[in-house]
């Protein structure tokens, strides 16, 4: 199985009854072999007048290289992220899955998958997107630049401009589970109810416990990944953990609703 077809991206599919929410990456693959932007081949259409909105600003803020810079975090030597965000609407899509680079797609590595693999993620992976609120994994989308922490001149916070509407989009999917692997930032944008979050760990010789900051999110990808290897049924926060471990993973479930992830 080669790249993700479009036919396979209909936004009237059913979500799968497992769902898995990975983070997003600041860094996007180059280019595309899919037609421009087209909002409404996206899933959760509910979401297009909210997408249409930030879009359009993300357009306009471009033709000011400057105030683009101080809007969105960027160097001098990111430059090229404006260029992007000015072409938006007119540069070519690839599937989401395919878009998002960086720590957390190479520990995943859909190329790598098996092609019942591939077909399991595109039925259970989503990502989250400041800009799109929420993709599946064979949305077609441009490259871009956007953070769950920038302000658009006029808009307020991303999280002001998402609540309610993207949780309200997120309940009743017809999940049964939701393993929502984004950071807080993404999260606030918009909170999954009784959705089942991953917390990344390392354990010292004394037994004391430290967040991790950069290999959380490979931790979180390899999680993915035996999540889409894997032909154990996820019902609950139990059996996601015996997916971590099947998969090398040492997990710990501390809640219903929390499972931890050791580094070492």
């Amino acid at each position: 199985m080669g790249p993700v077809s479009a036919v396979a991206v209909r936004q009237e599919i059913r979500w799968s009854t497992v769902l898995i929410v990975l983070p997003p990456s600041e860094t996007k693959s180059e280019g595309g072999r899919g037609h421009a932007l087209d909002l409404d081949q996206l899933s959760l259409p509910s979401l297009t007048p909210i997408r249409r909105k930030l879009a359009d600003a993300l357009v306009t803020l471009a033709a000011d290289p400057a105030a683009s810079q101080n809007a969105l975090g960027l160097g001098v030597t990111q430059i090229a992220e404006v260029e992007r965000n000015a072409q938006l609407w007119s540069s070519p899509t690839r599937p989401a899955v395919e878009r998002y680079t960086g720590v957390l797609f190479d520990a995943l590595d859909y190329r790598s998958l098996t092609r019942a693999s591939k077909v399991k993620a595109v039925d259970r992976l989503a990502v989250g997107s400041a800009l799109f609120g929420i993709v599946r994994a064979a949305d077609p989308i441009p490259a871009y630049r956007l953070s769950s922490g920038s302000k658009l001149p006029g808009l307020g916070t991303l999280a002001s401009v998402w609540k309610p509407a993207l949780t309200e989009s997120l309940t009743g999917l017809g999940s049964d589970v939701v393993v929502d692997l984004r950071s807080g930032g993404y999260q606030q944008l918009g909170p999954i109810p009784d959705a089942i979050t991953v917390t990344v760990l390392t354990e010292g010789p004394t037994g004391a416990r430290t967040v991790v900051s950069h290999f959380n999110k490979h931790h979180k990808g390899v999680l993915a990944r035996s999540l889409m290897c894997t032909r154990r049924k996820v019902r609950d926060v139990e059996s996601l953990a015996a997916v971590a471990i099947a998969g090398g993973q040492r997990a710990e479930v501390t809640s219903d609703r929390v499972l931890i992830i050791f580094t070492d």
